[in-house]
């Protein structure tokens, strides 16, 4: 089964677009190589950021959580303010091609 990260960022103020950058050229490269990784969704306005990454099972995301997602943090940590709350879903349904 499918399985979801939502990860809510909170972005200093005025840093949207050095978050979207950092986004896409740090944290994007790292997330297509994770095993099990199929998609990610990142949406960002003034108050702040959410982060959605499909994966193929849980354990992928689980992996990924412990291994390589304090590293994306470091990244982002210029442009965040605390800590990201991290939530976890099976996928019930999408249109999303795996």
């Amino acid at each position: 089964m499918q399985f979801a990260r939502n990860v809510h960022f909170q972005i200093k103020p005025g840093k949207e677009k050095e978050f979207t950058t950092l986004f896409e050229n740090e944290v994007l490269p790292v997330l297509r190589k994770q095993s099990g990784f199929q998609n990610e969704l990142a949406l960002v306005n003034p108050n702040g950021a959410i982060g959605v990454s499909l994966w193929n099972d849980r354990q992928s995301a689980e992996a990924y959580n412990t291994s390589t997602y304090p590293q994306i943090l470091a990244t982002l940590n210029p442009v965040i303010v605390g800590t990201p709350k991290v939530e976890t879903y099976d996928v019930a349904a999408t249109t999303l091609r795996a």
